[in-house]
């Protein structure tokens, strides 16, 4: 008699690329989460140097929750300007 496995079958693992407006390319992985967006906060502070943030969701609208904000957070860092970008990550080759 052959015995049933509980074990969930295992999930495929994949890389993500995210390439942003200004040709940055991102590649995620290999990883088997449910990403779909790649966000990249680029600031510019008052002594001239920048920092960047970046990370990745499982869904547009948590990027735009995070968009929403960035405001907040420029306020309380001091950053004089900053870009708030999102793009789709796509499945590429290993």
């Amino acid at each position: 008699m052959m015995a049933l496995s509980n074990a969930m079958p295992k999930a495929r693992k994949r890389y993500l690329t995210a390439t942003m407006a200004d040709g940055y390319v991102k590649t995620i992985g290999p990883t088997a989460a449910p990403f779909t967006h790649y966000w990249r906060i680029v600031a510019q502070r008052d002594d001239g140097k920048a920092e960047v943030f970046w990370g990745h969701v499982t869904a547009l609208k948590d990027a735009m929750r995070l968009k929403a904000a960035t405001a907040d957070a420029a306020r309380q860092r001091g950053w004089r300007t900053f870009d708030f970008e999102i793009v789709a990550l796509t499945e590429t080759a290993a």
